[in-house]
């Protein structure tokens, strides 16, 4: 698939981004962000849309998002003050607001191209991480028990044979029922 907005190809065939005819050398992370954005430009795109997408779930910072939307921005010739093309929508995420045309297989049809949207990590075993309640009775030892649940999720996305839920979308299970009868587990 291909896609041409602005001065710029997006090939994920090929996994090349041009400009002005002439091709640009961007990370892999970079190339897998702009191709997210411009596949999901329908809608806003959450930090832990991104997680999921781009990084497959594993934690990353703050900074290493923003300086990889930054570097995808200057990739394309965007920037984040003017925000022609990619446009931050704070606290809700990102979204591409550049016009696309599509050059190649139908959008249904067209496939990944290393990019696995949520659902695709299906074959690999999933956990999610829920956070620890203190029961100490000491507000110091909230951020112990938050430390812990952090590790425990850090240390098992080192592990290639698991898809591990990231931090903030396992922890919002909590609240939504969807978990049911699963409770917090309880750090003493």
């Amino acid at each position: 698939m291909r896609y041409l907005f602005d001065n710029c190809m997006l090939d994920t065939a090929r996994r090349e981004l041009r400009r002005d005819n002439g091709l640009v050398a961007v990370e892999p992370q970079v190339f897998d962000l702009l191709e997210f954005l411009i596949r999901t430009r329908d809608r806003v795109v959450s930090r832990d849309d991104l997680l999921a997408a781009v990084w497959r779930g594993r934690i990353v910072s703050e900074a290493t998002l923003s300086s990889r939307v930054n570097a995808a921005r200057s990739a394309i010739g965007d920037s984040g003050a003017d925000q022609r093309l990619i446009r931050t929508l704070p606290r809700k995420g990102v979204r591409f607001v550049g016009a696309v045309q599509e050059i190649g297989a139908a959008a249904s049809d067209a496939p990944a191209s290393g990019i696995a949207a949520p659902t695709a990590e299906a074959r690999l075993p999933s956990l999610a991480v829920l956070p620890f309640v203190n029961l100490s009775g000491d507000p110091e030892q909230d951020y112990f028990a938050d430390g812990m649940a952090m590790e425990i999720i850090t240390a098992l996305t080192r592990s290639s044979g698991l898809f591990v839920i990231a931090r903030n979308s396992s922890w919002l299970l909590m609240g939504s029922g969807v978990m049911g009868h699963i409770t917090r587990p309880e750090l003493r």
